[in-house]
């Protein structure tokens, strides 16, 4: 073969490897254009109804939006008026402390239900399936419906819970659940807790199934059953799961509304007034939606700060 041959021949396989380039850079750009088609819809419902929403939210704090900025389109900026306005408010601190009570005594009784459930449910008998099944009915039934039936069980005169009570003489008159301000906290809590027990058993009991039970077999050989079992394994081999029910139970609980207004509508004397409940009435009550804006962007905050605050001590306990 002589040099011209030989030089012609590479000078095809050049050209032929070189025209065989753009085929697979065409796939590779039809690939990622695929990519894209599958993300860019999820992206624009992201943006339309949760980051649109948020930053209009943060913008309406700042001026002095009401029903009269729906004719004329007009709403002047009044900076921090809106957050000194609610901040100042002498039923802030009120509805402060009741979010807080609400919160702790919803998530504590939530969590500690839902655990206890979840490790019952453990173990094998009969109609266990079709028991957490059931369980999980409070949490799909939409929550004002829940709300109607709870408020006729606790009604003073003729509700369920008091006739029982009298009937079984467990209390010597009805008691005033959600029409005192002693009680009607209380009682809102309660709802809250049987509420929420089916997500936290449902995330609970998948978190116990991937413990592997051949950590239990050998900690029994060196004595560690019941409660050292469950300290020692249970709780740290649920600690990441621990973290997303605490995490996203606490989010929740904060901008509970549903609820509350079914059942008391934040009274009796603002006895279950919180900051959710305070923006909505600040919002379609008093059409004043500026403070509105202003109490539920604060609500936002605390559920940010508590967030991170959980999560970086959380993993400073997993890295020690």
């Amino acid at each position: 073969m002589t040099a011209t041959n030989v030089i012609g021949t590479e000078t095809q396989d050049l050209t032929s490897s070189r025209g065989a380039q753009p085929p697979r850079r065409r796939r590779l750009t039809w690939q990622r254009a695929a990519q894209w088609l599958f993300i860019v819809p999820a992206l624009a419902y992201v943006v339309l109804f949760f980051a649109y929403p948020i930053v209009q939210n943060v913008i309406m704090a700042f001026q002095d939006y009401t029903t009269k900025t729906f004719y004329t389109g007009e709403a002047p900026w009044v900076g921090f008026a809106n957050y000194v306005s609610v901040l100042t408010s002498s039923l802030f601190p009120t509805a402060l402390v009741n979010t807080a009570l609400f919160t702790i005594g919803s998530i504590a009784g939530q969590f500690v239900i839902g655990l206890a459930l979840a490790i019952f449910f453990q173990r094998n008998f009969p109609l266990s399936g079709v028991l957490r099944s059931l369980l999980l009915l409070p949490w799909l039934l939409p929550l004002i419906a829940s709300s109607a039936i709870w408020k006729w069980i606790l009604d003073q005169d003729s509700g369920v819970l008091n006739q029982t009570l009298l009937a079984l003489h467990l209390t010597p008159s009805a008691i005033p659940w959600l029409s005192s301000p002693n009680v009607a906290l209380v009682s809102v809590i309660l709802v809250n807790i049987w509420l929420g027990i089916p997500f936290n058993v449902a995330i609970l009991y998948g978190g116990l199934q991937g413990i592997p039970a051949e950590l239990y077999e050998a900690a029994a050989l060196d004595g560690a059953t019941g409660w050292k079992a469950f300290r020692f394994i249970t709780l740290p081999s649920l600690r990441p799961v621990v973290s997303v029910v605490l995490v996203l139970g606490v989010v929740y609980t904060l901008k509970v509304l549903d609820i509350i207004l079914g059942l008391t509508g934040g009274g009796p004397a603002n006895a279950t007034d919180t900051l959710a409940t305070s923006s909505y009435h600040q919002s379609f009550a008093l059409f004043e939606f500026g403070k509105g804006a202003a109490l539920s962007n604060i609500l936002i905050i605390i559920s940010l700060a508590f967030t991170a605050i959980y999560l970086r001590a959380n993993r400073r306990a997993i890295d020690e």
